[in-house]
């Protein structure tokens, strides 16, 4: 039976009587699965994570983790999470080695070989004051404090905020690494693309409300991709024009260019009664498919 990391029925957080900062969340994390929690600024990300650790208290609903309630069993449940928020409070006088050495004997159980690891693939230099540093930096300290215990599961608030690409891609790596090993990582973004590779799930929030809950592998099939097929010979446009999925057919020479949404399947099966020199399909836009739940006919 698949272990349930998050549990959450009916979650509700209310900021006086008119602000409803999130309405009903209903939602299941498995072991070992890494879970996009996606949404624009504003629409209850945040607040979804402070209630899980019990940093805020919800208006109505439960929360478990591990199987555990988080209010009462908050010790316990904490030492099993490596955290992240989106907005990290590291000031002081002390360098990068020193908070980190501090927060590693604080918990307990952290090495000072995989601190320094860990920094090392973040290319963080330890020895530079905390107050010195820029946003990037500052947010691979964080990162480093959230990985560096190997907990059982790592909540991220918008984990990649000011990292530049090549780091970006480490941050993945590392998320990769980590669901390998059997662990759970919940990560909030408002960016589809941090996620798209490395998720197994996305839940998608709008206005404090969850709108959907996605495979990310449908998601995929479902997106649009632009696609161009060179033949021999100039083919009719109108025999692409019908195949279901298929739009925006354009016959330029001996070259057609289509937008395909969902599988690419039938598109090729018509293709292939003509002879084909070269196939070109440009990534699907994975962006497409998850607007569509912010528009006016899905909203709500």
């Amino acid at each position: 039976m698949t272990e349930t990391m998050i549990e959450t029925r009916g979650l509700t957080k209310r900021y006086g009587r008119r602000t409803l900062a999130l309405d009903g969340l209903t939602l299941d994390v498995t072991k070992g699965e890494v879970l996009g929690f996606l949404g624009p600024n504003g629409a209850g990300k945040t607040t979804t994570i402070r209630l899980l650790l019990d940093l805020i208290r919800p208006t109505s609903g439960e929360i478990r983790l591990f199987g555990l309630d988080s209010r009462r069993d908050g010790l316990e449940t904490r030492r099993r999470i490596g955290y992240l928020p989106g907005e990290l409070p590291f000031e002081g006088r002390q360098n990068g080695w020193e908070l980190l050495t501090f927060l590693g004997n604080l918990r307990g159980g952290v090495g000072h070989r995989h601190i320094r690891a860990l920094a090392e693939r973040l290319d963080l230099d330890l020895d530079q004051p905390i107050r010195t540093l820029s946003k990037g930096n500052k947010q691979k300290v964080g990162l480093v404090q959230a990985f560096m215990h190997e907990p059982e599961l790592l909540v991220l608030d918008e984990p990649s905020s000011g990292l530049d690409p090549l780091l970006q891609r480490e941050f993945l790596q590392l998320v990769r690494e980590i669901r390998k090993e059997g662990r759970t990582v919940f990560m909030s973004s408002h960016i589809l693309a941090e996620v798209e590779d490395i998720a197994d799930r996305v839940a998608i929030l709008r206005e404090g409300r969850l709108v959907a809950i996605e495979d990310m592998r449908d998601l995929k099939q479902r997106a649009v991709r632009q696609m161009e097929i060179l033949f021999d010979a100039p083919v009719p446009a109108e025999t692409f024009g019908m195949i279901p999925g298929v739009r925006d057919v354009k016959v330029d020479g001996n070259t057609l260019s289509c937008t395909v949404e969902g599988p690419a399947d039938a598109l090729i099966k018509a293709a292939a009664r003509f002879t084909v020199i070269s196939v070109l399909s440009r990534a699907p836009d994975l962006e497409d498919a998850f607007l569509e739940y912010y528009s006016d006919e899905r909203g709500g």
